[in-house]
Parts: C-alpha cells; structure tokens; sequence
C-alpha cells in the first residue's frame, strides 16, 4: 500500500480522498488554488501546496505545477478524482514518466476507451450492442448528411472526444443536421482541442444507465451493479438511482456483463463506469466509458457496501481484486440529489457567491458528502456543485420520502441552489412511477 499520495483536486471529492487516506492509512497531500485557500478539507490533509491562482488553466490544470507539487512532497502516486486532469492521458503518462503511480488506469487503455469511436469499435467485437453510425470521425459535412439519410433521423452528433455533453447535437432533418455538425465540431474543438465527431442513431426517449465495473493489475474485473442516471438536463445528471427501477434480472445481467468484456478487452484496471442507453423495450446500447471514479459513485457504496475510493487506492497500489462476483451484493435503493447552486428558474445559471446559511439534513439512512459549510464561498471559476445528497432504504418508496425529508431540512443561503427542483421531482407523477427518459427535465420542468 502506498505510505504517500498526492490528491490533484478540490472540494468534495478532494475530501472524499483524503478521508479514504486516512481509513487506510496513507498521508495525503493536497494541492489548492488560491481560491481555495480557506477551504477546510485543507485542515485534515496532511499537506498542502498551492499550485497557482484561481484559473484552472493555472492551477488545477497545469500540469507542471501538479507535478512539481508531487516531487516536492515526494509523493509515491496522484489521485486526480474527476473532472479536470482524470481522463486526461498525457498526464496519466507524464506521471508514469516521472515514476509517479496514476491512480487510475493504463494509458493506453485510457487512449483507446477516452476516444469514442474507437471504444464503439470495441463493444462491437466483444458483441455488445451499439446503436447504427459512423465507423469513424466524419470530417465531410457532405459526407456525414449522406450518413445521416442513410440512418435515418433523427440523429446525434457527439464529439470523439472529452464528455460531459459538450459537442453534442440531436438533428431531425438535413437542414438542422448541417446547423449542428459544424456548431458540434466548434464546441468539441474549443472544448477538448479536438473537433472530431461521428454521428449515431438517436435513441428516442431513451433510458441513461451505467454499469460501475472495477478492475485490477491481473486481470481480474467484477462489477458493482447498475445506476439510472436518466433524470438530467442538457446531458448533466441532476438525480441518480441504484438500481435501475425498470430493470429485469436478465436484461441486468446482460448489460453489466456487456460492460465487464468491454473492460477486459481493453485491459483496464482501476474503476470504470461503462455507459449505456436503455429504450422503450429494454434493449440496451452501448455509449462510452469513463475512464474514472464517477460522481455518483456514492450510490453504487450505499447498494453494494463497497468503498470504491479505496478500491481505487489498493488496486493502483499493486494489491489484486480479491472479490468474486458472487461476493458482491446488492441490497435496497440509492438515490443521490445533486446540489449545485444554480438557478433552475433562470436555465440553472450558476449562482456564486457566500453562503450564510448552511443546516444539513440528517436521520436514518442520510448521507452527505460536501465541503461546504457556514462561511464558505461559492466560486464562480469551478463547478457549481455544493453536495451531494445520498438516501438508502430497503424500497425506492422509502428512499423517495426519505429524500424528500431530507431535501426539506436542507437550508443553504443566500445563493439559490437545485434544492427546490430536486424535490419537485421527487414528487412528479412520472418520476414516482418510473415513466421517465432523458427529456423528461426539459418537458415538464
């Protein structure tokens, strides 16, 4: 196990680290930003580096101050969380050159699943089901109407690279086809420095579920189960859910062994969370990986009892997977709220700002992962996630109400925050029945 580890992030995943560091044993370092120096996850670290002002390209981003950060408190591996430098495999690999441990996983094996097209070219030969597409990046406008003609509308435009639902467009006809390819491979561009796109069928009214697989050194790989992250809007998932509330046994063990020979082809250790869309008849589709610690993580621990950050820790530290698939468990229903501040009403813009008020819910079967508290600062150069808000009960009606309590309690001020829409959700007809796809934000709210 290592005795060292750098933890290149902040916020709430930053002490979700460092707190699996402690349980283990290992110190932690911390880099932050100016910004962040008040933060108070830096207290519990056993060291901290600043590494630059406020702008991610000069501090979270910058690679040379990370890594000079790393040999200065002579780490022996980074975690780099999510977000910002995790799925970035040049720095995977000038870790490696460094003789520092990326906690995560191979190179290569990042190179191959970070690129879409190539991770769809994979599923398919390991006979799983991807939607019909380009075979490759499509650079032609000409050439990718003619494509999508072929198809036949309505069609999606994704970027090759990077994630997060930028580079993303739905056409329904020539005319808008052409509009959204150019403005997808402008996004994608500016985005992640690379315009490529391909195009794929567009599942209508689809289902979004992911599969949290977790692989060691030696190529063993099991997988903790499902969450449905279909409740979001503009591709960001707002509320997450384990398991799937319109799964069948069969078609769970066929999806989450889909996302099992994905891994293992590719030759991946580390977590992973293999994503796929669900339609009307359950048929799934495979759609990327994300090559990281996802998140909604969180919801995945509650159903299975599993620390996935340690996981993580022991398996980059060269210790095997000793857990057979029969070992793993799943019990009762998840639900994680995301709090941002964000405005809902105003097209969830993001609200920064000091938080004066801040009372965290609690109870039976209430977690809450933050780093937020009474006096902190809301910045508007990071995300705009406050917390994170888990439930688990033995039933999703359970988990439902409990959440709806648990939002209730929840008072955080003066910056507006998705507190209120989360609970309106909890309380839609749609929502309580199920009857939900990844529109359903956008239609009813």
């Amino acid at each position: 196990m290592f005795s060292k580890i750098l933890i290149a992030n902040r916020g709430e995943i930053a002490l979700r680290i460092i707190r699996a560091c402690k349980e283990l044993g290992i110190e932690s370092v911390v880099v932050y930003s100016e910004a962040d120096k008040d933060a108070s996850y830096l207290d519990i670290a056993d060291e901290t580096v600043c590494i630059g002002p406020a702008s991610p390209a000069e501090s979270y981003l910058n690679i040379p101050r990370i890594i000079s950060a790393a040999e200065v408190t002579d780490v022996e591996a980074i975690h780099p969380g999510y977000g910002f430098l995790a799925e970035n495999s040049e720095f995977a690999q000038i870790c490696n050159d460094c003789g520092i441990q990326f906690i995560g996983p191979p190179v290569e094996a990042m190179r191959l699943l970070g690129d879409k097209v190539e991770a769809r070219k994979l599923a398919k030969k390991v006979g799983v089901p991807i939607s019909p597409g380009s075979e490759g990046a499509i650079e032609s406008e000409d050439e990718a109407v003619k494509l999508a003609d072929k198809i036949g509308y309505p069609v999606i435009i994704k970027a090759s690279a990077g994630g997060g639902g930028r580079g993303m467009r739905v056409a329904h006809n020539d005319i808008s086809f052409r509009q959204g390819f150019n403005a997808a491979r402008s996004e994608a561009q500016v985005a992640f420095g690379n315009p490529a796109v391909y195009v794929e069928k567009f599942i209508v009214e689809p289902r979004h579920v992911e599969v949290q697989v977790m692989a060691d050194k030696f190529g063993n790989a099991v997988h903790f189960y499902e969450r449905d992250c279909t409740t979001q809007r503009r591709h960001q998932k707002i509320i997450e859910e384990s398991p799937c509330p319109v799964l069948d046994e069969r078609t769970r063990n066929e999806l989450c062994n889909a996302a099992l020979r994905i891994i293992k082809e590719a030759k991946y250790d580390s977590a992973a969370t293999v994503e796929f869309l669900l339609d009307k008849d359950n048929n799934f589709y495979f759609i990327e990986v994300n090559t990281r610690i996802q998140v909604e993580h969180t919801v995945t621990e509650m159903v299975t009892g599993h620390d996935l950050i340690k996981w993580q820790l022991k398996i980059a530290s060269g210790e095997k997977l000793n857990l057979k698939q029969r070992d793993i468990k799943h019990s009762g229903v998840a639900i994680e709220c995301r709090i941002n501040a964000e405005d809902p009403a105003n097209n969830f813009s993001p609200c920064p700002g000091p938080i004066n008020t801040f009372i965290a819910p609690g109870g039976f079967g209430v977690r809450i992962d933050t780093y937020v508290h009474q006096g902190s600062f809301i910045s508007p150069n990071y995300d705009s996630m406050v917390a994170k808000l888990i439930v688990h009960k033995p039933t999703r009606q359970e988990a439902i109400a409990t959440m709806k309590r648990a939002l209730e309690e929840f008072k955080i001020g003066p910056v507006k925050t998705t507190i209120p829409i989360c609970h309106s959700i909890l309380s839609h007809n749609l929502f309580l029945e199920s009857k939900i796809d990844t529109s359903f934000i956008e239609k009813n709210f």
